[in-house]
Formats: structure tokens, sequence, C-alpha cells
């Protein structure tokens, strides 16, 4: 389903395909974050210090499996969202279950308290993210887009940001408030300030969550996302030997 967005900061209506949210990463890799890309082929992967997930230009192409297999090497762990199967020769070493929503009605907002976090901030990004868990953080993560921040005292205690990129939508992530300033608001002020910047290019944000994460769920929801879809998050260990999966 496609939602017309009423692009708030200027823009004009737009409708953007919501196909590409059917395969997010290979989407943003080959697209608005092609110059991240570590591709070979039919596959791609973000670099392993920034988002550790790959992807398939389409799981059920064998040759796609190959091309990943080619890229990551031999006996190598990965993630992938969007597969069901696995090609002989591979393992799968972990299975999670998400959410993906999309802005429908959110009310994007600027929020003058909060600071853009770089590079400098990521220590102090890396210990909130270690006392939160609001999903997968590293080292360079921060480049893959905005990311706010909200301090008290010169801590760092809330934060939201941007990571997928794609043609048309942009990924809401991390968003996370540390547990003794929780109750105040804060998350849902950092995610309607990061949607306004996303708004204003014309974008319009979704983001991914844990299916266990119920509180987070309804919160999102309450502020103006849509279900869309419930996604599988495989980790995978490549074959051990070069020779490449056997088709599926």
């Amino acid at each position: 389903m496609a939602y017309p967005i009423d692009v708030r900061g200027g823009g004009a209506a737009i409708t953007p395909n919501p196909r590409h949210l059917d395969n997010a990463v290979w989407a943003a890799l080959t697209g608005p974050h092609i110059h991240f890309a570590e591709r070979l082929g039919r596959a791609a992967r973000y670099p392993a210090d920034m988002y550790g997930f790959a992807a398939l230009a389409d799981p059920a192409d064998p040759a796609a499996w190959a091309d990943l297999h080619a890229l990551a090497g031999p006996s190598t762990t990965v993630r992938v969202k969007g597969v069901d199967r696995v090609p002989s020769g591979w393992e799968v070493v972990g299975d999670g279950r998400g959410v993906q929503l999309v802005d429908v009605l959110l009310r994007p907002e600027h929020a003058p308290e909060a600071v853009r976090l770089g590079l400098g901030d990521v220590p102090e990004i890396l210990e909130l993210v270690a006392r939160t868990r609001p999903g997968p953080f590293l080292a360079r993560t921060v480049e893959l887009g905005t990311y706010l921040g909200i301090r008290q005292q010169g801590r760092l205690i809330a934060m939201a940001g941007e990571r997928l990129r794609l043609p048309g939508w942009t990924e809401i992530s991390a968003v996370c408030t540390d547990p003794a300033h929780r109750g105040r608001g804060l998350a849902t002020r950092l995610v309607r300030a990061v949607a306004a910047g996303i708004r204003e290019r014309g974008e319009t944000p979704f983001l991914h969550a844990s299916a266990a994460n119920e509180t987070a769920i309804r919160l999102y929801q309450s502020i103006g996302f849509s279900l869309r879809t419930r996604t599988r998050i495989l980790q995978v260990r490549t074959p051990g030997t070069d020779g490449g999966p056997r088709p599926l």
C-alpha cells in the first residue's frame, strides 16, 4: 500500500514506492547509500564497523547467494533480512523477528534542545546504547545520517537518528533514553525532530523494531506510525569453502 505524504517544510506531495521497503538494505546500498556499499554482483553489504547487514538483489536467486559467499568469504557470519530459506551449505545461526512501521500521521517538529551528534560523540553514544539496548550501533553508524541527542548537565541521556536511506524513505533508528530519564517524552521529541529533517528532504520516515518490544511498538503507533509488515532477520554462516552455494 502506498501512502500519500504531505511533505512538511515546503516540499510537494509525493508517494514513495513501498516496494523499496521490501528489500530495504539492498535499496539503500544500491541507492542513496551506494557510496558505503561493498558490492559484488547481486550481493552487497555495509562496512563491518558501520552496520552489520548484507543484502541480496533477490533472495530466491542462487547467483546472488554465490555473490554473497564470494563477497563475505568462507565460514563468515552475516545478517540478512527478508530471507526465508538459505541454500544448502549455509548455516542459520540466529533467527529473529521484527516489525516495520511507516509514518502516516506523525507530526514532525524540530527540537531546539537537541544537538547534532558526530564521530567525536561515539564513545558516549556507545555507553548510552549499552545501557538501553536499542539495537545495533557500531563505531561508524553515526556516519549513515543525522543523529540527534539531548544532554542534561553535559551528559547524553537520549538520542535518535537516521540509518537506512533508500529512494523516498529514511529509517529512524537508535531511539533510546537513559532509564533514569524515561517518562519525559524525550524519545518522542527526538523522533519528531529527526522526522522533520527527513520530511524536509521530501522523504518519508519508517522504522524497525523487535516484534517482542511491544512498548516501543505502541509508542510509535501512538505518535503516527502504522505497522506495515513483519520481518525476519537471519544470522547465517557462509559455506566453509570457496566453491559457493548449491542451488536453492
